[in-house]
């Protein structure tokens, strides 16, 4: 029970870095939280100016109220400028912005941010991963950066 209690505890907890923007309900739930939508933003840590919102199934249920429920492999990612684009640091080519736990233990949700050099542009994917076997459903967006800023690549 004992190890349990962590685990528990850190499948309650929110990520660090999402903002809540707002929730659907989709399947009312007589005991414990509905199954719903949620939308949350999460602003890119490396690009000053760039927010994503991200949308992702979450379920209800007494499991779900607990933190035990497993929440569908299923998101969409909308990326936008949202003030003056700027990088305190050069990007690595690719490099993963976040990731949020959507299980107690196996599986993540994740958001990769790729740089597009000839485009200058900068790609977003999210996905979720398992430890045995990941989902091939994701989604991808693409914020342009103005060609008078150059995207900085790290070496």
């Amino acid at each position: 029970m004992r190890a349990v209690l962590p685990c528990l505890l850190l499948a309650l907890a929110g990520s660090a870095g999402a903002e809540p923007i707002g929730e659907v309900d989709t399947v009312f739930k007589w005991i414990g939280p509905d199954h719903k939508i949620v939308v949350d933003a999460y602003d890119d840590p490396g690009v000053r100016g760039v927010t994503c919102y991200v949308s992702r199934a979450k379920t209800g249920g007494i499991k779900g109220g607990l933190g035990l429920a497993e929440d569908k492999a299923e998101a969409s990612i909308a990326c936008r400028q949202t003030g003056p684009i700027s990088f305190p640091k050069p990007l690595k080519q690719q490099d993963e912005m976040f990731s949020e736990r959507i299980s107690l233990v196996f599986k993540r949700l994740r958001v990769v941010r790729m740089v597009d050099a000839p485009r200058n542009t900068l790609v977003y994917l999210t996905y979720s991963d398992r430890v045995i076997e990941g989902s091939p459903q994701n989604s991808v967006t693409a914020v342009p950066v103005d060609r008078t800023t150059t995207i900085p690549l790290a070496r």
